[in-house]
């Protein structure tokens, strides 16, 4: 596990920071439970835009990795709120870079293994396989193994 560290590389992706925090939140979720009422609820959808600042990726690629209709964005952006399922997404998504943050123990380390191929994951990249529930979870294992030294 990731130790804190003052270095201007370290770690400080949160999954609510990534989501845009209080501000964008207007709450300040702090176990699975509050998270669930939240997706229950709706992410406020400026969860976007703090995400693709966060990831470093524009709008037609988040698109893309949540396999959420880039006009849909737009729409929700409009509406102000996400619906379940894509509030869904966008927490797994959220939650896989810190995880990844976490093991790497730098942000940008974590960001540029989420866009790279990645053999165990069959030469796809981390963040394509974020548009379901199963390939969350084996990038959620990949970063296991690496956090374990197992690479293979």
């Amino acid at each position: 596990m990731a130790t804190p560290c003052l270095a201007n590389t370290a770690a400080t992706f949160s999954v609510s920071r990534i989501l845009g925090g209080e501000r964008v939140l207007h709450a300040r979720p702090r176990s699975a439970i509050d998270w669930i009422a939240l997706v229950r609820k709706g992410i406020p959808a400026g969860a976007i835009a703090a995400v693709m600042q966060a990831v470093k990726v524009q709008q037609a690629e988040l698109s893309q990795a949540l396999d959420i209709p880039e006009r849909t964005l737009i729409r929700r952006k409009k509406e102000g709120i996400l619906n379940q399922e894509e509030s869904g997404k966008l927490l797994r998504l959220a939650r896989v870079v810190e995880r990844a943050a976490e093991v790497f123990e730098d942000d940008q380390a974590a960001l540029d293994w989420i866009k790279a191929e990645n053999a165990s994951l069959g030469k796809a990249t981390p963040m394509s396989m974020l548009d379901t529930d199963l390939g969350a979870g084996a990038v959620m294992d990949t970063l296991g193994r690496i956090e374990q030294g197992v690479f293979a």
